[in-house]
């Protein structure tokens, strides 16, 4: 038993087949799914497709890359009311990009600080992205993420940096990358952080894992994922399952 915290099965890329897709993932394992949005239109969506498919839930949020597309403070409100309903377990995604930069950095850091005031309002968890951004990050939730918790999302910090968010009371979530040959340094922080502070991810319909690298992602691959955290840290693959399913449980309230 499997869960997938972080995928976007409001995608295009699913509009064919998103029934198929998420029936794969059920057949695979993976019984829960968090699909989240990335703007207000996304987010509707990913709670739209939550009401329709048991084990599906949502999240709710603004990513950086589209911090331009808050209009005003009604936006906010909007975001306070959805997370109040019964399928949306987090608020995200969020945080910063520093790599696209689609959006100017005064103006992420500030739509970051207003989301995660929401979540800390509304008691909720966050799905934190944070590409390029780790100091800038980790000054916002020093100062403005107390209290809060929830997921480093697609973590690619340092294991110093790691260490800190486990200090703070994050959970730090795993993706599609950890396969990669490439990935050198997050298979070592995956070996010596706590299993009981780790969830898994696919952030689908992007990152596909080894073997599927290369192809369009879906929550039935977080087997891979699992698979791989089992072979780097010598257990077994039962082990892995039941402990992220149960931290996703814990962070999500599933």
């Amino acid at each position: 038993m499997l869960v997938d915290t972080h995928a976007h099965l409001d995608d295009l890329k699913y509009e064919e087949d998103r029934q198929e897709v998420i029936a794969r993932a059920k057949a695979e394992g993976t019984t829960r799914i968090i699909t989240m949005g990335d703007t207000m239109e996304s987010s509707f969506n990913a709670i739209k497709i939550a009401d329709n498919f048991d084990g599906v839930f949502a999240g709710a949020g603004v990513h950086p890359q589209e911090a331009l597309s808050i209009q005003s403070n009604k936006d906010y409100d909007t975001l306070a009311e959805l997370m109040t309903l019964p399928k949306v377990k987090v608020l995200g995604e969020i945080g910063l990009d520093y790599y696209y930069e689609n959006a100017p950095r005064d103006v992420q850091r500030e739509v970051f600080i207003r989301q995660l005031d929401v979540a800390r309002q509304m008691h909720m968890p966050v799905s934190i992205h944070d590409r390029d951004a780790h100091g800038d990050t980790m000054a916002i939730l020093k100062k403005e993420g107390k209290g809060l918790t929830g997921s480093i999302h697609c973590f690619s910090g340092s294991y110093e940096m790691a260490k800190k968010l486990l200090k703070m009371g994050w959970f730090l979530g795993v993706d599609g990358p950890l396969t990669f040959k490439n990935s050198a340094k997050l298979p070592e922080i995956v070996a010596k952080i706590p299993l009981e502070r780790l969830l898994l991810e696919t952030d689908c319909p992007y990152l596909a894992p080894v073997p599927k690298r290369g192809r369009r992602n879906e929550p039935a691959y977080v087997k891979y994922i699992a698979e791989k955290v089992a072979e780097i840290r010598n257990i077994s693959l039962e082990e892995v399952a039941n402990q992220t399913t149960k931290n996703a449980i814990e962070v999500f309230n599933l």
